[in-house]
Parts: structure tokens; C-alpha cells; sequence
């Protein structure tokens, strides 16, 4: 709807408002990441296998990632990185060599 709107506004660039407004709607279905809990992902990405523990400073934004698939809590009582969370990391934080192999 808002490519109707905006596209007689700009004739012969339809296509481009068209493709532009596709992806600020993508944009705004995925879910924002305070500086902190992409801060805290990182972190948990970085800690590889052995996982982060629960209990530290960044405990509340490892429960909001883990409420966003992002990360789990094992049942050991560290958080692990999902593979969402890993695709995420490589796409908005830092990509890792493992990232660019796939």
C-alpha cells in the first residue's frame, strides 16, 4: 500500500519506491537489538561451546535474547548461541569466518 502511494510521485521510478519500500518493511519485522544485547550477543558468540553464564551483568539481556531465539539456556545454567542468534550476529554485529564459509 504505501508503494501506491508513493509511486505517482515519482514517475519512471516505480520499480525503485517499490524495491526501497519492500525493504524498509523487512527492516522493521525484524526485532531491534539495544547496544547492549547485541553488545551481549557478541559475547556469547565469542564464548563458543563453553557458553555464558547466567548470573552476570548482561543476565537480563541474555534472558531477552533467549526470549528472541537468539540464545539458550542450557541446563547447566549457561546460555548458548542459536543458530538464529548466529545468523543474526553475522548479519547485523560481525561476521566470523564461520559465517563466511556458509
Amino acid at each position: 500500500m504505501v508503494c501506491a502511494l508513493l509511486a505517482p510521485q515519482c514517475p519512471g521510478r516505480g520499480l525503485d519506491v517499490v524495491d526501497l519500500a519492500g525493504d524498509i518493511l523487512a527492516m522493521y519485522r525484524e526485532p531491534y537489538l539495544e547496544t547492549c544485547c547485541r553488545s551481549a550477543l557478541h559475547r556469547l558468540v565469542l564464548c563458543g561451546p563453553a557458553g555464558r553464564p547466567s548470573g552476570l551483568k548482561d543476565g537480563p539481556c541474555l534472558l531477552r535474547l533467549a526470549g528472541m531465539s537468539f540464545a539458550a539456556l542450557r541446563p547447566d545454567c549457561r546460555y548458548e548461541v542459536t543458530a538464529t542468534g548466529r545468523a543474526r550476529h553475522g548479519s547485523e554485529i560481525a561476521p566470523t569466518q564461520r559465517d563466511r564459509a556458509a
